[in-house]
């Protein structure tokens, strides 16, 4: 016999709501008062559960770093080389873009436009905490495998992260028409053969 999954807690329920107006309300600002009658209750009572509309952002911002960073984690024990570990991180970010447009409007920040710096700075810190993950890939590749980027590890990781952010930003700009991962195992196909070559060898 199945266990029932328990329902949402309140507290989940919120931020499912909150994800919802933000893939459905594209380009408008979310009030409190809008958010209480998606979620069916008082502002009084969203206010217990979150002291600010911030709180409720940054409960989407910990739901995507917590599930990212689990599956990123299930990535590098599974995957042993550093091109193929490099592709699943960035199609995962893709893949999971576009299976939530509205936590991608987040990610690309025109949602947290007139919001507190510190939802900003807490997406840019993400952001930067995935261009540091697939440095570390990078460089345990010459220890691995006996290869090295073609082009420094920064500047390599970097070149990564910046085609994640453009697709989510033309995924947002069309409103959600134009998929993160439209075209994208064909132009991986071909960034990735340039991406790595063989570490010189020592004398």
């Amino acid at each position: 016999m199945t266990q029932a999954t328990p329902p949402p807690s309140r507290r989940e329920q919120i931020l499912q709501a909150l994800a919802l107006m933000l893939e459905e309300d594209s380009g408008k600002r979310i009030t409190i008062a809008a958010l209480a009658r998606q979620v069916g209750v008082s502002e009084a009572a969203l206010y217990r559960h979150f002291p600010s509309k911030a709180r409720m952002f940054e409960g989407l911002i910990a739901f995507i770093e917590e599930t990212l960073f689990e599956r990123i984690t299930r990535i590098l024990e599974e995957v042993p080389d550093a091109v193929p570990r490099c592709g699943q991180i960035l199609t995962l970010l893709l893949a999971f873009t576009e299976k939530n447009p509205g936590l991608s409007r987040l990610l690309g920040g025109d949602v947290l436009t007139g919001e507190t710096a510190r939802l900003r700075l807490r997406i840019h810190q993400l952001f930067e905490r995935l261009e540091t993950q697939l440095k570390q890939v990078l460089r345990e590749a010459e220890l691995r495998e006996g290869c090295r980027p073609t082009l420094p590890v920064s500047a390599t990781a970097n070149l990564l992260i910046a085609q994640v952010e453009g697709r989510i930003s033309q995924y947002v700009r069309s409103d959600f028409r134009r998929l993160p991962t439209e075209h994208w195992e064909d132009q991986w196909t071909l960034l990735s053969a340039q991406l790595m070559r063989q570490a010189r060898q020592s004398a």
